[in-house]
Order: structure tokens, then C-alpha cells, then sequence
């Protein structure tokens, strides 16, 4: 499985997101449709841009009891998306039954994969607010770990952790990460971030890039320079 670019589709109503995509008549980019625009349009927004040629990342970051998040998941795996999330933290119970939600899909089912900390929490702020007491690397390394022990594909770290995780996990173990920026760009809201170059360099297996392609004067230009550096 080879690197990819994966764009945040981060709209809140579907003009806005056809509107994006519209724009990208060779190449079709792997999507990710996350809580915002899923929760304005609902599934059948998934099942839109499906039609459309491009892959889909679901990231809905399911967090609940074992059992509703089996449930969840049965119900998403008919969406036929090409991958999908849940929170490390709902413990590794909680992953299993996830998995085995995905697996009641009548065809192949999609990746899964888990957000260990999201790349916005600082370990300043996962110390003093969450009262998690050791370093961050060590935690997301630890949940990282879990996640595996689960059975699940791989999870969504920071760029700057892809490296560990696979030291840890393994080199199959798929990296999925976000807080990537390009060099002469904002970092926005993000704490842990790097470039496309660096991701590469890092180990990341896929990257996910929102604003600096979405929020581009030439999208299509930002995606391919995004391609350019991080997949060669």
C-alpha cells in the first residue's frame, strides 16, 4: 500500500464541498469527510462523492460503550467508505467490537484505524487538563500499541510520531497523520505539525491536509505541490 493525500473536506454544506471537488476532473483525491459536513448532510453525502470516483475517509471518531460502537459501525460499513476512526481511549474492548461491527459489510471492509491524541493537544494540555501524567510520546505510543493489540490497521498520530509507531507497531502498521502544513504556510490550530517533505521523512503513510489545499487560491495546484512532495 503506497503512500497518498488524503484532503480534509471540511465544509459544512454540500454546494461547498461540490463546489471543491468539482475543480478536480483528472485526478481524484482520496476525501475526508469528518463530523461537520456528516452531521449537515448526512450519509448520503458519502454516498455522493463515492459516485464520484474518490476514496473516503469517515472521520467520525467513535467513542461509546462496546456495544453502540459495534452497532455504529455495522450501520457505517454499508456506506462502503474506504476507511474510518475511533477514539484509542475507549480501550481496547471498545476497538474489538468496532472491528467486528466492520466486518458484517457484504463486501470488503474498510481500514480502521484509531486517533491517539489529536494533533491540537499539546502535552501541557493533556497533563493539566486530562491529568494524563506521562510524556506524550509514551502515551501515544502506549494507545498506538493498544490499538494494534486490537486488531485494528493503523491510527492517526501526529507526523512527528509516525516513525515510533511503526518502530513499536511494525512497518505494516498504517500511520494516518494530520498537523501537516506546507513550509511557507500558517500553522493554523495545530500544535504538532510538519511539512509533506518531513511526513515523508518521518514514515507517515498517508497525510491529511485540509486548510492549505482547501483554503487555496488554486486547490488543485496546493494538492498536486501536497503530492509532489510527500508521495514523489
Amino acid at each position: 500500500m503506497g503512500r497518498d493525500v488524503i484532503v480534509a473536506c471540511d465544509f459544512s454544506r454540500k454546494e461547498e464541498v461540490m463546489r471543491f471537488l468539482e475543480q478536480f476532473r483528472e485526478k481524484k483525491p482520496f476525501v475526508k469527510i469528518g463530523m461537520e459536513l456528516f452531521y449537515a448532510e448526512g450519509p448520503d453525502i458519502v454516498r455522493t462523492i463515492k459516485s464520484m470516483g474518490h476514496k473516503i475517509f469517515l472521520d467520525l471518531k467513535l467513542h461509546d460503550i462496546p456495544n453502540t460502537v459495534k452497532k455504529s459501525m455495522a450501520v457505517l460499513s454499508h456506506l462502503q467508505v474506504d476507511m474510518c476512526n475511533v477514539h484509542a481511549a475507549g480501550t481496547k474492548a471498545m476497538m474489538q467490537a468496532a472491528m467486528e461491527g466492520l466486518k458484517t459489510a457484504e463486501k470488503e471492509r474498510p481500514l480502521l484505524i484509531a486517533v491517539t491524541q489529536l494533533t491540537s493537544t499539546s502535552e501541557a494540555m493533556m497533563q493539566q487538563e486530562l491529568l494524563i501524567g506521562h510524556p506524550i510520546n509514551e502515551t501515544v505510543m502506549h494507545y498506538a500499541k493498544n490499538t494494534m493489540e486490537s486488531g485494528l490497521d493503523g491510527v492517526v498520530c501526529s507526523p512527528l510520531e509516525a516513525g515510533i509507531v511503526h518502530e513499536v507497531c511494525g512497518a505494516g502498521f498504517l500511520t494516518i497523520t494530520p498537523g501537516v502544513r506546507f513550509a511557507d504556510g500558517d500553522v493554523g490550530d495545530q500544535q504538532r505539525v510538519t511539512t509533506p517533505a518531513r511526513a515523508k521523512e518521518f514514515g507517515s503513510d498517508y497525510i491529511v491536509v485540509g486548510r492549505p489545499i482547501t483554503q487555496a487560491k488554486d486547490p488543485v495546484a496546493a494538492y498536486l505541490r501536497c503530492v509532489e512532495e510527500f508521495v514523489g
